[in-house]
């Protein structure tokens, strides 16, 4: 496993869950069990402030995940995750993260990039203010091809022993990469496909 030179073209798959908190934190977290570099989890934590840090368990995911995205702050931390059917605990460091999702609605798989761009594109704009295609800040060109999307039943996160208190909508905008979160506590199944320029 290795982080992808000049114009590879990889898949992912895995997971994206995210949500807002009464104290205007908003976590995106990818757990990944297909990526270049080998199963990882990574947490995108955009703070009330508007800062943005990435919290990833070792140098090589760091520098596959700065690679895509843009950030103030990375930190490489303890991190452990605990996955179920439709649950995710995650403890970065001083922090916990615990969320439970809905049944949610599948998606027909696979289907090819174009489809991904000019079909599922504008109706995932129009349903969920989500883009489907674009290009990172760093120059990736990505395709994120949705299998489920869940609505979150419940979230929590604790931070040095401080709950951040009650789930809240993923707003104003992280400002991770092009593309932004359901703005409602979801957990979206999905298979990323990347081109590097």
């Amino acid at each position: 496993m290795s982080i992808p030179g000049p114009g590879a073209r990889v898949s992912m798959r895995g997971s994206i869950v995210s949500a807002g908190f009464a104290s205007g934190d908003r976590v995106v977290v990818g757990n990944w069990m297909e990526s270049p570099v080998g199963r990882i989890t990574d947490v995108m934590w955009a703070e009330p402030s508007g800062r943005r840090v990435l919290f990833v368990s070792d140098g090589t995911a760091a520098s596959f995940v700065a690679g895509v995205y843009e950030f103030d702050s990375v930190e490489v931390v303890p991190l452990r995750t605990v996955r179920g059917a439709r649950s995710l605990t995650v403890t970065v460091g001083d922090r916990l993260l615990r969320f439970d999702a809905r049944r949610g609605i599948a998606v027909p798989v696979p289907r090819p990039a174009w489809f991904t761009r000019c079909v599922e594109g504008p109706i995932a704009r129009r349903l969920m203010g989500v883009t489907t295609h674009g290009v990172s800040p760093t120059g990736v060109e990505e395709w994120y091809r949705a299998n489920r999307w869940a609505p979150l039943r419940h979230a929590s996160a604790v931070v040095e022993g401080r709950s951040l208190g009650t789930m809240a909508p993923v707003t104003p905008a992280c400002g991770f990469g092009f593309s932004e979160p359901p703005s409602a506590p979801s957990w979206v199944d999905v298979r990323p496909l990347l081109r590097y320029p």
